[in-house]
């Protein structure tokens, strides 16, 4: 018998539209040989099933259900490709669940870690996966250029701590430009990561439970053309995103055992994507993404797509597992 799937999408952060386009890949490539998928929509002002006609009607959030023309239904899986929060931060795991019902991203704990750049990093880091000095900002701190420059040197980057798809973040050359990319990192979020900027190749990692195996998909080599991969490289051609990356063997051998590392380390489940800097052969985690982008052009899938797994394979792989776990 088809299982019921809803795929989440939209979700309350600057990355919505992003999802929206995530989900609708995943309802188009979806095996409906195995599925019935559903598309759900998560905004701050409703959650809606929108059916083929784009006709909207509410979710009961008390057992996370939808009424079609065929009755009330319920769901035996659901996707989960809400970038940000709350899809990507635990709120969503943890309502799951409470429900009992099986998801295909991470845990909740294991989401709200890695949606904290700096707890991440600092959990990671005794286990020998190495990142950029860095400095750490709340707002309402007292801003010391200063110690700021002392401790992660120039340029440096500006982050907003709990933000992805590089919104709030800031390439920054001079002392006296940090206060503005310090305010710009704060319309993103209340916490903010200043890193040292760290000269070398940038790489994305995909890892992912396929057949009961953690497998590192091969590795993308990030070239852009702007001053780092901001939001328009990521998403408006500013970049280059080369698969397998030109790297050394050596290289690839050690970002590829350092992600799947981190991976086991942190008890995930689902998709991770995690990107790293090379000084010269040592590779620097700059963060751990747990609901990566999911449009065809977007990095994870063409990593599946280089290791011969096609869309329909990566998604209902992922309902596979989180069903078997469940």
């Amino acid at each position: 018998m088809k299982k019921n799937i809803a795929i989440l999408m939209g979700g309350y952060s600057s990355e919505f539209k992003i999802s929206l386009k995530s989900g609708g890949v995943v309802y188009d490539y979806l095996d409906t040989d195995k599925f019935n998928p559903f598309r759900i929509h998560i905004f701050k002002d409703k959650w809606v099933y929108v059916d083929d006609k784009d006709k909207e009607s509410p979710v009961n959030k008390n057992d996370f259900s939808i009424t079609t023309k065929n009755g009330k239904q319920t769901f035996d899986c659901v996707f989960n490709a809400i970038h940000g929060t709350p899809g990507e931060d635990g709120l969503l795991q943890a309502y799951f669940e409470l429900l009992g019902i099986p998801q295909t991203s991470c845990d909740y704990y294991q989401a709200a870690l890695t949606f904290n750049k700096r707890d991440l990093l600092s959990v990671l880091k005794p286990y020998g996966i190495k990142s950029a000095p860095s400095y750490y900002l709340n707002q309402g701190d007292t801003i010391d250029e200063d110690a700021i420059v002392a401790k992660v040197g120039l340029p440096c980057f500006v982050k907003a701590n709990k933000a992805g798809s590089s919104f709030g973040i800031s390439k920054v050359y001079e002392k006296e430009k940090l206060r503005m990319a310090i305010d710009n990192a704060y319309q993103e979020d209340d916490e903010i990561i200043i890193e040292a900027f760290l000269d070398g190749t940038e790489v994305s990692v995909g890892v992912i439970t396929y057949n009961g195996k953690t497998k590192a998909l091969p590795i993308t080599e990030i070239v852009t053309e702007n001053d780092f991969f901001d939001y328009e490289a990521k998403y408006e051609g500013k970049s280059q995103e080369i698969t397998p990356a030109r790297i050394s063997k050596l290289q690839e051998e050690k970002v590829a055992e350092l992600a799947i590392r981190a991976y086991e380390i942190l008890k995930m489940k689902g998709y991770t994507r995690s990107e790293f800097i090379f000084v010269n052969d040592e590779p620097y985690m700059l963060e751990m993404n747990t609901t990566p982008g999911l449009t065809t052009e977007s990095i994870l899938p063409k990593q599946a797509k280089a290791a011969g797994i096609s869309l329909p394979q990566l998604f209902g792989s992922a309902i596979e597992e989180a069903l078997i776990k469940k």
